[in-house]
């Protein structure tokens, strides 16, 4: 199952916890498939590690964090004004939204090689 929209990195802690982090950026048009992708990975997870989810430390194989944020960019035109030595900035009409995920999951040795075989992750 290739993802398009999440790109994951992969670390290791001293322990042997491994971490895949993910961001993405989307537009409104893009946000339902970047929503569905995020949910096709944590319903992986939950369908094939059911009873181990939590923080290792309380003894769960697999965790994960998620958050968003929205975002409006507004472009400032600058112009520099040579009489004064100063730069002039104007906002021009803002863009649409953008939505950015970011996608953390953490788990076992075990947990982490399903993960990267089901989602053909490097």
């Amino acid at each position: 199952m290739p993802l398009h929209y999440l790109d994951f990195d992969y670390s290791e802690d001293y322990e042997g916890t491994g971490t895949f982090d993910a961001m993405a950026a989307a537009s409104p048009a893009q946000w339902p498939a970047v929503q569905a992708e995020v949910a096709q990975v944590l319903a992986w997870a939950h369908a094939h590690f059911p009873d181990t989810f939590g923080p290792a430390e309380e003894g769960g194989e697999w965790d994960y964090d998620i958050s968003a944020v929205q975002e409006v960019s507004t472009p400032l035109a600058m112009e520099f004004d040579s009489a004064t030595g100063r730069i002039a900035t104007h906002p021009s009409t803002p863009g649409a939204p953008r939505t950015t995920v970011t996608l953390s999951i953490s788990g076992s040795s075990a947990f982490c090689t399903a993960l990267r075989e089901a989602f053909e992750l490097e």
